[in-house]
């Protein structure tokens, strides 16, 4: 069992949806590994009629082919997509430009009404460590955000002005209070999207193992396990591969065993890998 929801979590959810109010357009960060188990499922019901934009972080970590899948999928239920990467600035152009479009329209709604034009007002949200603090501080160009490769980094709300023209909320990462899904949860750690805390390294090491072999780059992901730990991964049910690497390279450790594949995984030594993929998702009409 994956179960992660620090006391911090709460009280930044409350606040937020209390921000939401002022706010006029939503940036929804999720990871590129995995899209929809980083989708929080209250958000539409949050926001309510508010422009939404989807932002699918670490593009640097999934393949071109894809991308393109979830692009398509994305985009049949009536929503497009923006792929970025934080850490480099991918993509931050165009959030700039949807959030300066809705700026236009909502100013042009107030010059009818006799207002005075201003900032539009923009929310970053999303789960913890998807990359929203990257994505920001890359957004206004200046270091203001903390950002550290671990969940739970950002832990107040705060808002930050870009140009003249977009106020930026940055919220800490929320996440259900309870994860029903837990293949969705294995995938949160897998990605480490949820607190160390949650989880056991080597029992989360082998479901990722076991979520590679249902793959369909399955064959090339096993060549490219087997190659870096010269032990061929085919020779094993997912479990005692992660022994058998602790017996091989770490003293008989198999928490160290787990710790090193999903270390390599996620720093892309195993190549760029998509935990999951539209198939998977086809009777899925709420995105």
């Amino acid at each position: 069992m994956v179960q992660w929801y620090p006391g911090h979590i709460a009280r930044a959810e409350r606040n937020l949806r209390e921000q939401l109010k002022a706010v006029d357009i939503v940036l929804e960060v999720r990871d590129g590994r995995c899209p929809m188990s980083t989708r929080h499922p209250l958000i539409p019901e949050w926001i309510g009629t508010k422009p939404r934009v989807l932002l699918i972080n670490r593009k640097d970590m999934v393949a071109e082919a894809d991308r393109a899948a979830w692009t398509r999928f994305f985009a049949q239920r009536g929503h497009a997509v923006t792929w970025t990467n934080g850490s480099m600035g991918d993509g931050v152009g165009k959030v700039m430009e949807l959030s300066a479009a809705v700026g236009a329209k909502l100013n042009a709604k107030r010059l009818a009404r006799g207002l005075r034009p201003r900032p539009v007002r923009a929310v970053v949200i999303g789960f913890p460590n998807v990359g929203k603090s990257a994505l920001i501080n890359r957004l206004l160009g200046r270091r203001v955000a903390d950002s550290a490769p671990k969940p739970g980094v950002t832990r107040s709300l705060r808002w930050a002005r870009i140009g003249g023209d977009i106020d930026l909320l940055d919220a800490p990462g929320i996440i259900p209070m309870s994860f029903r899904d837990q293949v969705a949860a294995q995938r949160l750690a897998m990605c480490n999207d949820i607190g160390e805390a949650a989880y056991v390294d080597s029992l989360v090491a082998a479901a990722f193992l076991e979520t590679v072999r249902g793959l369909p780059a399955a064959p090339q992901i096993a060549r490219r396990i087997s190659e870096r730990y010269k032990l061929r991964v085919e020779d094993y049910q997912e479990e005692e591969y992660v022994h058998a690497l602790g017996d091989r390279l770490f003293n008989s450790e198999p928490e160290r065993a787990g710790q090193r594949i999903l270390k390599d995984f996620r720093s892309l030594a195993l190549g760029p890998i998509c935990l999951e993929l539209p198939p998977q998702y086809e009777a899925c009409k709420e995105v």
